[in-house]
């Protein structure tokens, strides 16, 4: 899942200092999860900025819709018609659906609302943490389904550095060496031998951007 942060509020409105009526719109799948861009934000965000104009003395319209996606063609073609009425884009989608409205409706600004963190996964309630950076060139098979390119900071590929003490990260003490979990899982399995396959250097030329994928559908 993609993770993101709704940007401050008056960043946000220095964003739309120029703009007099717009568009708020949120998108009803990751970003939602993650509270930063679903219907329940896109109406806080949209009180909250018509409070902050009034105050002001600024007169601005605020429309409010949330799509369930906003990377896809088919459901924000269907906004077609809202786009005509505003001057400009509130996404609080990521930066990909930021990306998809400004191709589909070329000549009405695109403004970000929120800042497209990582890939990630809920751990706890109210919180996620990264998982997959990406890279094009999945190990997990051998890694016991642990990362090692994302939950390691230095993204070591066969062990752990000198520099971890007592299970935990030489970067952040605060956090487990991925290492150290990788091992213990593995053990727990009876599949160490899997640690005596050295990796090769990671082929970054996989993640060079940008990246594209055909299926043949």
């Amino acid at each position: 899942m993609i993770i993101a942060k709704q940007k401050p509020l008056e960043e946000i409105r220095e964003k739309i200092a120029n703009y007099r009526k717009i568009l708020i719109l949120g998108c009803g799948t990751c970003v939602a999860v993650c509270f930063a861009g679903g219907e329940r934000e896109v109406a806080i965000l949209a009180s909250s900025l018509r409070m902050a104009e009034k105050m002001s003395g600024s007169e601005k319209e605020f429309m409010e819709y949330t799509v369930e996606r906003q990377c896809e063609w088919e459901f924000i073609d269907g906004i077609a018609d809202k786009v005509k009425e505003v001057e400009a884009i509130l996404s609080l989608g990521c930066g990909v659906g930021v990306q998809a409205l400004a191709e589909r409706f070329p000549n009405t600004p695109v403004i970000p609302g929120v800042n497209t963190s990582f890939m990630g996964m809920p751990v706890e309630e109210g919180v996620w943490a990264e998982r997959c950076s990406g890279c094009g060139d999945c190990i997990l098979d051998k890694t016991a389904g642990i990362c090692p390119v994302t939950r390691c900071p230095k993204g070591l590929l066969n062990g752990p550095c000198g520099g971890y003490r007592n299970g935990k990260c030489e970067v952040d003490p605060s956090r487990d060496c991925a290492w150290v979990l990788i091992y213990e899982r593995l053990k727990e399995r009876g599949e160490l031998d899997k640690l005596r396959i050295l990796q090769p250097p990671k082929d970054y030329s996989k993640m060079g951007h940008p990246r594209q994928i055909t299926t043949g559908v």
